[in-house]
């Protein structure tokens, strides 16, 4: 839709709060959006200034607009949530999570069942969770096995056919796990109220259930009922102990939800902690991709809301990083400094970011048990995504490595049918350049790699790619063109934080799907030449050390160092030896020279 288009339409748009939906020239939904003022919020999409690439083109695929009005803001909010998540539209932030977890039923019956469950249906059956794992929630089961003699059959226990006595007790109730409501040897009173510290604990309330049972306890010891007395309170300490499972941060924080976020590029990740008298009884992160570059607080939003419904959460107070524009009522934000709740909010980060190491490290294993033809497919779909002239077998990656400008290297990595060859790994030390030019230290480790490659009539690798910015790309291809290879290799770049690829005079850059299995490889790849940049920049570092100390002592050649280096490894060692050791390695004169040297207070004065 164009901007004339829009004008003659733009008098008829709403003011009130509601939401708009986009469609395309196929009447497909493509973006759902909430506003305060509509007629405001769509008129910034086709303004003038607009700069961001994605919504310029969203705005070019939009034929048709509609609105639905509401009430009030909070009222847009819900409904946007609730069309997204029906429709998923192209361009909206996608929830990339898309597994069934379990939850543990409560089933909406008399005598009620309790069993985990991948599905909710609306049956108006209590369903608490979801829980992270089927291992989580066959825990839960067993301890409420335990704890609570609840039915475990499906029986149709109406009170007509219990008073008919159409059913026998089986041996669930001879092995003590059932009451046997099914004859009317319990009475529904008391089945339910187990049921009810059943959804206590499962909210992880425990303090009632343990003051309850505490009373119990002081009962039946002043009736001389030593037995019940003792079977109560074995109840309350296995009740303790399933507490202690979680982690319990401070009782006088009442409900209350978590949330953290962490972005790298495209994609965001989210940390849930539900917090329920000061312990934590749920965990969650998901992954959302970002479609229109949306903004930190926009994804935060959208994530608290689909977190929130998901796990049915009812507290009043939600502890975020930063401040959001929340619309729902009765909502307390708090942005903690200090305290429990940003020691809260702390964990909540390590989550997001321990979640993120590790999705990385499982798609990288993924990709590292594909088979040779799979490998192949890979290639060749890296060749269309960047529409290569041939299929990159080859491809090589380069990577400069310095701290503050000390001890500046570089890295090389290789990798061949999509498999790293290390053989042909490279590390170069920086020599022509002085002080941080990344640019410059580009330059001279592309032309020293390519130049001895040519000189040596070894093949050219198929892709090469750069990490960093289009400055360091058109170093490289300076690098390329000076040595005259002009058009025998192909030079990508790679953009650190986006992980968008570019050719060099391209005005739009190449981005890859964030889960295919192309991207995949060129990340491994990258994390590859990080590594090993990192590891050679690290020993340089290490050795740059212990050359200073060691062979600033008069007297001490370099052979000497050597020695004393391959047998002990590192000087934190060789300080802490007694003189007679250093004397049988290196002799007398030379052990007393280490030895003062080392013991002094600062040996490099």
């Amino acid at each position: 839709m164009t901007q004339e288009e829009f004008s003659k339409i733009s008098q008829t748009i709403p003011t009130n709060p509601g939401v708009y939906k986009y469609f395309d020239s196929s009447n497909k939904l493509i973006y759902v959006g909430k506003a305060k003022q509509l007629k405001k919020r769509v008129s910034s999409y086709f303004n003038k200034n607009v700069s961001n690439q994605k919504t310029a083109e969203l705005v070019k695929k939009i034929h048709t607009i509609e609105f639905t009005i509401v009430d009030h803001e909070e009222d847009a909010f819900f409904l946007e949530s609730s069309l997204i998540k029906t429709y998923q539209p192209h361009y909206n932030i996608n929830l990339k999570d898309d597994k069934n977890y379990p939850y543990v039923v409560i089933k909406n019956e008399r005598f009620p069942r309790v069993f985990f469950s991948r599905k909710k249906i609306k049956d108006g059956s209590l369903y608490f969770g979801p829980y992270s794992s089927i291992n989580n929630a066959r825990e839960i089961i067993e301890f409420i096995k335990q704890y609570f003699p609840l039915r475990n059959c499906k029986l149709n226990l109406s009170e007509t056919n219990v008073t008919k006595k159409k059913f026998k007790v089986c041996l669930e109730y001879h092995l003590g796990n059932c009451k046997g409501p099914c004859e009317g040897l319990q009475t529904k009173e008391d089945y339910d109220e187990g049921i009810l510290q059943l959804k206590s604990l499962l909210k992880g309330n425990l303090t009632p259930l343990l003051t309850e049972l505490k009373n119990k306890v002081a009962f039946q010891s002043a009736a001389l009922e030593f037995e019940k007395a003792a079977n109560y309170q074995n109840k309350i300490l296995q009740l303790q102990q399933y507490q202690a499972k979680s982690t319990v941060v401070n009782t006088s924080i009442g409900n209350t939800d978590v949330f953290s976020i962490l972005e790298e590029g495209d994609i965001a990740y989210v940390n849930y902690l539900a917090v329920n008298n000061g312990s934590i009884i749920h965990t969650k992160t998901i992954t959302l991709e970002k479609k229109l570059d949306e903004a930190p607080n926009e994804v935060l939003r959208f994530a608290i809301l689909q977190l929130r419904q998901l796990y049915n959460s009812d507290a009043n107070e939600i502890v975020i990083p930063f401040h959001i524009d929340y619309p729902e009522r009765n909502i307390i934000i708090t942005i903690p400094k200090t305290g429990d709740k940003k020691k809260l909010l702390d964990l909540s980060q390590k989550n997001a970011d321990y979640f993120k190491r590790e999705l990385k490290a499982k798609k990288m294993l993924l990709l590292e048990e594909k088979n040779s033809v799979e490998m192949e497919e890979i290639l060749q779909r890296l060749q269309d995504d960047l529409q290569l002239k041939k299929v990159p077998a080859h491809i090589e990656c380069f990577d400069n490595s310095n701290l503050h400008g000390t001890n500046a290297v570089a890295a090389m990595v290789c990798f061949k049918n999509g498999i790293p060859s290390k053989k042909d790994y490279r590390r170069f030390i920086i020599k022509t350049v002085e002080g941080i030019d990344d640019f410059a230290s580009m330059k001279e480790i592309v032309t020293r790699r390519y130049k001895r490659l040519n000189e040596e009539g070894e093949g050219f690798p198929d892709l090469t790619i750069i990490d960093g910015g289009k400055g360091q790309l058109n170093a490289a291809l300076s690098a390329i063109e000076s040595l005259g290879l002009k058009g025998k290799l192909t030079l990508v770049g790679l953009a650190k934080n986006k992980e968008e690829l570019f050719f060099a005079g391209d005005t739009e850059s190449i981005q890859l799907p964030w889960n295919s299995d192309s991207l995949k490889l060129i990340r491994r790849i990258r994390d590859e030449v990080h590594r090993f940049g990192i590891s050679f920049h690290r020993d340089k570092r290490s050795e740059s050390a212990i050359t200073n100390e060691l062979e600033y002592i008069e007297g001490i050649g370099k052979s000497t160092v050597e020695i004393l280096l391959k047998k002990y490894k590192s000087v934190k060692k060789i300080k802490l030896l007694e003189f007679s050791e250093l004397e049988k390695c290196i002799g007398n004169k030379k052990a007393e020279l280490v030895f003062n040297a080392l013991k002094k207070n600062n040996p490099l004065k």
